[in-house]
């Protein structure tokens, strides 16, 4: 279940996902996204990509909570939190800027894709939860990404409460989003004026720049996959266990 797709307007490559389980994305979808983003990165015709959500009042709700269910081995585990790993460290090696259409709340995972991207468009609705404590769980994999946006003290904060959601505001005030519009029409007129902008900077020079903002993450290779693990031993525990069959 789920869709994904890309459309090409004015320089900017759209990519859409939609999944009838709060926009949450499952390994198909995400595989999908990374080779539309890398398909995209070497598209002469695209300058700037842009990821969005359709179909439901979520941005993305992260993980699919019924392939979580079924994991019983460390193996499944690891391979099932390294596809998190896998679409954050994909964004993090192109070449072009990526930016997100954040049309409403996300959790986890969707933080965590939020994160990734350089630049966030979001409306008022907006709000943001890391529910993986509550879980018996962290968010280990998308903690480089965030940590990396907002700064380790206001990651501390939101994964500490992990029953809270944290609005639109705190989101910006701590440089997750960028900008903040009253309802999603206006976040699309703003969205439209700002990617005229973004197309009309020299590739050569958008490049060197996304690669400076990117200094410092070469090691993600190694410890994106040691968070990986690291979650999903924690999965595998009674008390999580009990949680996730539960859900």
């Amino acid at each position: 279940m789920g869709e994904i797709n890309i459309k090409i307007k004015d320089h900017v490559g759209k990519i859409t996902f939609h999944h009838p389980k709060g926009n949450c994305l499952p390994q198909e979808i995400i595989n999908k996204l990374i080779t539309l983003l890398e398909k995209a990165d070497k598209d002469p015709k695209i300058a700037v990509i842009l990821i969005q959500s359709e179909g439901g009042k979520a941005f993305c709700s992260g993980a699919n909570l019924q392939a979580l269910k079924k994991i019983s081995t460390i193996n499944e585990g690891i391979s099932f939190f390294m596809d998190f790993s896998n679409l954050i460290n994909a964004i993090r090696k192109l070449s072009k800027f990526v930016i997100a259409r954040v049309n409403g709340p996300s959790v986890g995972g969707g933080v965590g894709l939020i994160s990734a991207c350089d630049y966030v468009f979001a409306c008022k609705q907006a709000s943001i939860k890391l529910s993986e404590l509550s879980l018996g769980l962290g968010p280990y994999v998308i903690e480089p990404a965030v940590s990396r946006k907002i700064g380790s003290p206001a990651f501390a904060e939101l994964s500490l409460d992990s029953k809270e959601w944290k609005n639109s505001k705190w989101a910006k005030e701590k440089g997750l989003f960028n900008q903040i519009s009253e309802n999603i029409a206006q976040m699309d007129v703003e969205i439209e004026k700002k990617m005229a902008s973004f197309v009309s900077f020299p590739k050569e020079a958008s490049k060197k720049l996304r690669q400076l903002h990117w200094k410092g993450t070469d090691h993600w290779d190694e410890l994106l996959p040691k968070n990986a693990k690291i979650t999903a031993e924690l999965a595998l525990s009674d008390f999580a266990q009990k949680i996730i069959k539960s859900l």
